[in-house]
C-alpha cells in the first residue's frame, strides 16, 4: 500500500481543472472546490491509478472535504486501480469518524481491495484499535477471521507487521489463533520473520505452537534465523522451539544463520543446544558459512566442534569450498583446527589441487605448510602451548614480521640468484616436501624464470616448518645447501645468517 500511495499521487490523465479539484480535496480547501464546481469540474474525474477526489479527502482524514464531496455527488463506493475504496483507505489511515460518515452514507462495509484486504485487515495492519473496535461493535456482519487473497486474516496482518495492541484487541475479541495462510504460516511464523518480539511473546503466551510448519516445512524458528532477528531466536529457544527442526529441505536453523551470516544467530542456537553438524543432503551449516566467506560463524561453529571434514554432495569438505572459493580467512581458521587433508572430492582433487587448479597462490602455501605441520606433529610433541590449546599463537599466512624480514631476504636473494632451475625442487625433497606438494606450487607458471618464484615459495614454506620446530634456520638451511651439492653457497649464505636469532621454540608461523 505504502508504494501504491506514492504513486497514485500524481495526476497523470486529468484535466487541469481536475488536478486542481484533487490537491483542493487533499488541502480540505472547501471554497476552491466549490469554485471549481461552479466552472463545470467533473467531481468524479479519476486519475492514472483511477483515484477520485474523495479518495483523497477521506485518506487525509478531511470531514468537511467528505461531507461537501458526498453532497454534490460523489460515489461513496468508488474503487481506485488498486480496489481501494474511500473506506478502506479511511481504515488505512486510521480515521474512524470518516468511516463513521461514509457508513451512514450508505458506504459498503464488506469491501475489499484487490489482494483481499478488508476494512479489518486494513486497520489491523496499521494498528488501529478504535476502527477495529467500531467494525465489531457497531457494524453488523463482519467476518473476524475472513482471509485476504493470500489467506491471511486480520490477526495475521496484526502479527506480521507488529501491532500488539491491534493483536490483543482481536485476541480479545475471540478470533482463531491457529488459522494458517495459503502457505501454511501461522502468525507466530509471520512475526518471527520480522522479528517482532513483542508480539511474538504474546502470541508463546497464547499458546500458538512453536513446532508448526508451513508448506516448505519452517517452524517459526526457522523464520526467525531466515529474517536474521537474533532477538526472535533467542525469545523462541527460550520458550522451547526446537534447535534442531529441519525443514522439508533438511535445513536447521543454524543453516539460515550461516546462509545469511549472523553470528549472534549461530551463538543463540549453540547455547540452545543446536546441532553444529545437522546437514542439508550434505551441506553442513559449516559449508554454507565457508561457501559465503563469513569468517566469524565459521569460528564459533569450531567452537562447537561442527565437523570439519564433512563432506557434500559433491564429496567436498568446508576446505575444498574455501579452496575453491579463494576463502583465506576461513582456510587459515580450518587448517589451524586441524582437517584431514587427504579427502577428495568427486573429481579425485585434495584441498590442495583445488586451489592450485584455482591459482589461489597464497592458499596452495597455507595448505602445504599445514601438511608439513601436521606430519611433524606426528612424529613429535605438540607445539602448542599448553595456556592455548585453540592454536590461536598459530598461523598458516605469509610472514611479514620485522624479526624474519632479513632472512626472508636471504631467502629471496638464494631463490633469484643463486639456485639453478631444478635445485629447488632438489631442496624441497632433501626437506621432504611430497609431489603433490611439489606439483601444487610449480602448478602457477609465469613463464621460463617462473623457477624463481617457485623455489621462493618452497623457501618460506620450508622456513614456517623451521620455525615450528624450533629449529636453527641458519643451520637448517647450510645443512640442505650441502645436501645438495651447494657446499660453497651454503658457507656463503651461513656467513650472512649467522647474525639471525635463533627461531622461537614456541609454535610460531613464519
Amino acid at each position: 500500500m505504502e508504494d501504491e500511495e506514492e504513486l497514485a499521487w500524481e495526476t497523470q490523465g486529468l484535466l487541469p481543472l481536475e488536478s486542481q479539484l484533487h490537491e483542493a480535496a487533499h488541502q480540505n480547501h472547501l471554497g476552491r472546490m466549490q469554485e471549481l464546481m461552479e466552472r463545470g469540474v467533473n467531481i468524479s474525474a479519476r486519475n492514472h491509478v483511477g483515484r477520485v477526489a474523495l479518495h483523497w479527502a477521506a485518506g487525509a482524514g478531511h470531514e468537511q472535504a467528505v461531507r461537501w464531496l458526498l453532497d454534490h455527488g460523489a460515489a461513496v463506493d468508488d474503487g481506485d486501480a488498486f480496489g481501494m475504496t474511500a473506506l478502506l483507505l479511511s481504515a488505512w489511515f486510521g480515521h474512524l469518524r470518516i468511516i463513521q460518515i461514509l457508513v451512514n452514507s450508505g458506504a459498503k462495509v464488506h469491501c475489499e481491495n484487490k489482494d483481499g484486504l478488508t476494512l479489518l485487515h486494513c486497520a489491523a495492519q496499521k494498528g488501529h484499535v478504535p476502527i477495529l473496535a467500531f467494525a465489531m461493535e457497531d457494524l453488523e456482519g463482519v467476518a473476524l477471521d475472513r482471509a485476504d487473497k493470500l489467506g491471511r486474516t486480520a490477526f495475521h496482518r496484526a502479527a506480521e507487521h507488529g501491532q500488539l495492541d491491534a493483536l490483543d484487541f482481536l485476541v480479545g475479541s475471540g478470533c482463531d489463533h491457529s488459522v494458517k495462510d495459503k502457505e501454511g504460516n501461522t502468525a507466530l511464523h509471520l512475526a518471527a520473520s520480522r522479528g517482532h518480539v513483542a508480539v511474538l511473546q504474546r502470541l508463546v503466551d497464547i499458546g500458538l505452537d512453536l513446532e508448526e510448519q508451513n508448506e516448505e516445512g519452517l517452524t517459526a524458528l526457522h523464520a526467525a534465523a531466515e529474517g536474521g532477528h537474533p532477538a526472535g531466536v533467542r525469545l523462541l529457544l527460550g520458550a522451547g522451539s526446537s534447535a534442531n527442526a529441519l525443514t522439508q529441505k533438511k535445513l536447521s536453523c543454524l543453516h539460515y544463520a550461516a546462509i545469511h551470516g549472523s553470528e549472534d544467530i549461530v551463538q543463540a542456537v549453540i547455547q540452545a543446544g543446536g546441532c553444529p553438524n545437522v546437514a542439508d543432503h550434505g551441506t553442513s551449516p559449516m559449508h554454507l558459512a565457508v561457501k559465503h566467506n563469513f569468517p566469524a560463524l565459521v569460528r564459533l561453529l569450531i567452537e562447537a566442534r561442527s565437523d570439519l571434514d564433512a563432506t557434500d554432495g559433491r564429496l567436498q569438505t568446508p576446505l575444498h569450498l574455501a579452496a575453491e572459493h579463494n576463502g583465506q580467512d576461513v582456510a587459515e581458521m580450518l587448517l589451524v583446527a586441524g582437517v584431514d587433508l587427504s579427502l577428495r572430492d568427486k573429481q579425485g582433487k585434495t584441498a590442495l589441487e583445488v586451489a592450485a587448479r584455482s591459482n589461489h597462490i597464497s592458499l596452495v602455501d597455507m595448505i602445504i605448510k599445514a601438511d608439513r605441520f601436521y606430519r611433524w606433529q606426528k612424529d613429535h610433541l605438540s607445539c602448542r602451548d599448553p595456556r592455548d590449546p585453540s592454536g590461536k599463537g598459530l598461523t598458516f599466512k605469509q610472514d611479514h614480521r620485522q624479526e624474519t624480514q632479513q632472512l626472508r631476504s636471504v631467502l629471496w636473494r638464494l631463490a633469484s640468484s643463486h639456485l639453478q632451475p631444478h635445485d629447488w625442487k632438489r631442496l624441497a625433497s632433501a626437506w621432504e616436501f611430497t609431489e603433490p606438494h611439489v606439483r601444487a606450487i610449480e602448478q602457477q607458471w609465469t613463464g621460463t624464470r617462473s623457477y624463481q618464484e617457485h623455489g621462493h615459495r618452497m623457501l618460506l614454506i620450508w622456513l614456517h616448518g623451521v620455525a615450528a620446530a624450533g629449529e636453527n634456520p641458519g643451520k637448517a638451511l647450510f645443512e640442505g645447501l650441502v645436501a645438495i651439492g651447494k657446499r660453497d653457497l651454503a658457507e656463503n649464505i651461513r656467513k650472512k645468517a649467522n647474525g639471525e636469532p635463533r627461531a622461537s621454540r614456541r609454535c610460531t608461523a613464519m
